[in-house]
């Protein structure tokens, strides 16, 4: 396998269109790409498929998780198709970056996001690539955690499928052409 890519979220349908969930949503939308399906994967407590994207055989995974417990699902799922730390990428939520733009890295902090803290400490290393696909920031004084747990607003979700393309493309960017390379691309949209 090059690498495993880990579409983050919440489990069970009161969640799946949540804001938390985008990065199951783009890991969806990978599956569809790729000509797969997620299918549970007892050992590593994830759903997972293996398809082609970008001419490379690559792992998919969902953590069947709450997203706060996600490192060992992850952690398992890599181990057991022996891939490294280095060659995870992790789809994910992101507060800090407006609704609609997608940003890409390698390592760094957690930045109060639960889910890549465990993950990290699972993981034993904050070396792997982050897709960060953002939902802007909360209204008003509302709680970031309560504002994550809602799903996207009727403007947000005219909008929201074209985000997910996005993230699928920056996964796939990634794959084909590495990360600097998608980064430009990504990083400097108009």
């Amino acid at each position: 396998m090059t690498a495993l890519v880990i579409g983050l979220g919440n489990p069970g349908d009161e969640y799946a269109a949540t804001r938390h969930n985008v990065g199951q949503m783009v890991l969806d939308e990978l599956a569809s790409r790729g000509g797969g399906s997620l299918s549970v994967h007892k050992k590593t407590r994830t759903r997972a498929a293996t398809v082609r994207l970008a001419g490379e055989a690559v792992v998919l995974g969902a953590p069947m998780s709450y997203m706060n417990v996600s490192g060992g699902p992850v952690s398992s799922l890599a181990k057991y198709h022996s891939v490294e730390p280095a060659d995870v990428i992790v789809v994910h939520d992101e507060l800090d970056i407006p609704f609609g733009e997608v940003r890409l890295k390698r390592g760094g902090g957690s930045g109060g996001h639960n889910g890549l803290k465990d993950i990290t400490k699972a993981l034993g290393t904050p070396d792997y690539i982050r897709i960060r696909v953002g939902i802007g920031r909360p209204p008003g004084r509302m709680d970031p955690a309560s504002f994550v747990l809602k799903p996207f607003s009727a403007t947000e979700r005219k909008d929201l499928p074209f985000l997910v393309d996005d993230g699928a493309d920056a996964v796939e960017a990634v794959l084909a052409h590495g990360l600097e390379a998608a980064q430009q691309r990504f990083h400097t949209k108009s």
